[in-house]
């Protein structure tokens, strides 16, 4: 299966606003009622927003990594 490009919206979204849509798309899952096409469309939205909040936090991951390698150097040079 071929992989699909990132959709720009989702990879705009902010952790918090990722992580708000994909609570909101499992909660319309776990409610049912939608048709089988709707459904597919909700799953591949949901795959989306939960690849973009894994990537926020392996982002966030190698910043405290980094910060912690350096000693706490890069938090109190901001002071």
């Amino acid at each position: 299966m071929p992989e699909t490009k990132p959709d720009p919206e989702i990879e705009a979204l902010s952790y918090e606003e990722a992580r708000e849509q994909l609570v909101q798309v499992v909660g319309k899952l776990e409610a049912g009622g939608a048709s089988l096409e709707e459904s597919l469309a909700l799953w591949e939205r949901g795959e989306a927003l939960a690849k973009r909040c894994e990537a926020w936090l392996e982002g966030a991951r190698k910043r405290l990594a980094a910060a912690l390698n350096n000693g706490g150097d890069d938090a109190t040079s901001a002071r």
